[in-house]
């Protein structure tokens, strides 16, 4: 593996960098009231455009040592048009909502694997795309798996009646998938830039294995 001080130092703002839109879209869904179909498409739709030219972008400038940055290119662009996607269906009601995350999370969620199994051992970010990947493959199952005529009537504790259906599950879940998303990429940058400035100040103090001063 080439020098991973080397690699770290050009990566490491990498997921710093996409961090920022998935924990704007997990703080956004948290705390608004509203997880109608057309907010989940809307606070998407902004999340995708924004994050998928911050992945393209940085893909670009940052990772081109990585022998899977076309692949990387191509997950930032198939996320900008999920967020158009999203943005032009904003009344489409659930089964729009759910068209689009479904199709989204498991393309990207596909390629971010891909690109983490192809570059394993060789690039430093291999571990983080498989989890991310995983993270993404795991939200387009769960959201399949919901019934997009879910609908369920509750009494609060207040006393007051209250619907959950389907919209409102699944704007929750994309609330917390992007809330694990934004903080294992943050783990994982600060992992990164801390491991380059632990080699760096090893090489600038002299430190060497102390076996290497045997004659």
């Amino acid at each position: 593996m080439r020098d991973n001080a080397a690699q770290r130092a050009a990566y490491w703002p990498v997921p710093i960098a996409r961090a920022v839109p998935a924990a704007g879209l997990a703080l956004l869904v948290t705390f608004s009231a509203d997880h109608s179909a057309r907010f989940g498409l809307l606070s998407f739709g902004v999340f995708g455009v924004v994050s998928g030219i911050v992945v393209a972008v940085m893909a670009i400038l940052r990772l081109g040592d990585s022998r899977v940055r076309s692949y990387v290119i191509a997950q930032g662009a198939i996320t900008v048009a999920a967020g158009i996607l999203a943005l032009s269906l904003n009344n489409g009601g659930v089964r729009a909502l759910f068209f689009t995350l479904t199709a989204f999370a498991a393309i990207t969620g596909f390629l971010e694997l891909y690109s983490g199994l192809r570059s394993r051992r060789r690039f430093v970010a291999s571990g983080d795309w498989v989890a991310v990947g995983v993270f993404t493959a795991v939200a387009a199952l769960v959201f399949l798996l919901i019934p997009p005529g879910f609908h369920q009537g509750f009494r609060g504790p207040d006393g007051v009646n209250r619907v959950l259906d389907a919209s409102v599950v699944v704007v929750g879940l994309l609330g917390a998938y992007a809330a694990i998303v934004a903080v294992y990429l943050v783990i994982a940058g600060l992992s990164a830039k801390w491991g380059t400035q632990s080699k760096r100040a090893v090489a600038s103090t002299g430190t060497h294995n102390p076996e290497e001063t045997k004659a």
